[in-house]
């Protein structure tokens, strides 16, 4: 009995594991859900100016992500810096960030497109951007953390979009809590970059992996009930297989106290 106790505590233990597994996953597919649903509302949305969701504190709301904002103003080409390991074209491409200097004064990092690897260090060619005054139409996107393992980049590269340290490299009042992904621009620079596709609308597997979590969870009760049922019968048989102690009846006790009588007769 003992060692059923420690059975059925064995599956209580990885029930618990599975429920909280399953919840991680519930949880992942709900903020993917979000996501998704972000997408569907700001996409597509009308371009509005860069001033009327990115204000004077220079913070972005996170509701805002991927709505178009339009910039008015010049690009500051000889700033430009190049972003490594971008995974685009099947390759670990480059992106290719200009500050643009909107009308407001203040500086904002547009990503023009990217540009896949040279022979060495550096891509190739990159083209330049419209000079002048420039209409670009770009999707507000967040900054990325600075890489984990440290790696650096040569200069004028940077290893992240991560805009508190790109801000240290460009002058002027940079906005840091946004970067935006080219629309389009008018007039247009000399030659073509990469663009950006579409973000998926994939929900991807977790409401699946947090139901096979739960499912988990029962089959292991079953699998311990089954092992329990298992030793139960194993044991009934055991006890059945062993010979019954042999018990004379009173009746034949009689029948050989007679028959041992009648030899002492004789």
């Amino acid at each position: 009995m003992g060692r059923w106790t420690v059975y059925v505590l064995v599956a209580i233990g990885f029930a618990i594991a599975c429920a909280f597994l399953s919840n991680w996953q519930f949880e992942r597919n709900e903020t993917r859900s979000e996501q998704i649903a972000l997408v569907e509302k700001n996409y597509d949305a009308d371009p509005v100016p860069l001033a009327s969701l990115i204000g004077p504190d220079g913070m972005l709301d996170p509701g805002d992500v991927w709505h178009p904002v339009v910039l008015n103003g010049e690009y500051i080409a000889d700033e430009q810096l190049l972003v490594r390991n971008r995974p685009h074209g099947g390759t670990s491409a480059f992106e290719v960030l200009v500050p643009f200097r909107d009308v407001d004064g203040r500086v904002f990092i547009v990503d023009r497109g990217w540009v896949p690897p040279g022979d060495g260090d550096s891509p190739d060619y990159v083209p330049a951007p419209p000079t002048g005054e420039v209409e670009v139409i770009v999707r507000l996107r967040p900054g990325e953390q600075l890489p984990a393992s440290g790696r650096g980049a040569p200069e004028g590269q940077v290893p992240t979009i991560n805009l508190p340290s790109i801000a240290e490299l460009v002058d002027g009042d940079v906005i840091t809590s946004a970067y935006g992904q080219i629309v389009s621009e008018d007039p247009t620079g000399e030659g073509t970059l990469g663009g950006f596709g579409s973000p998926t609308d994939d929900p991807g597997p977790h409401l699946s992996y947090a139901i096979q979590w739960i499912l988990f969870a029962l089959m292991g009760f079953i699998f311990i009930g089954y092992i329990i049922r298992t030793e139960i019968v194993k044991h009934r048989e055991e006890v059945e297989g062993m010979p019954a102690p042999v018990k004379k009846s009173r009746r034949r006790d009689k029948d050989a106290d007679v028959e041992d009588e009648l030899l002492d007769a004789r």
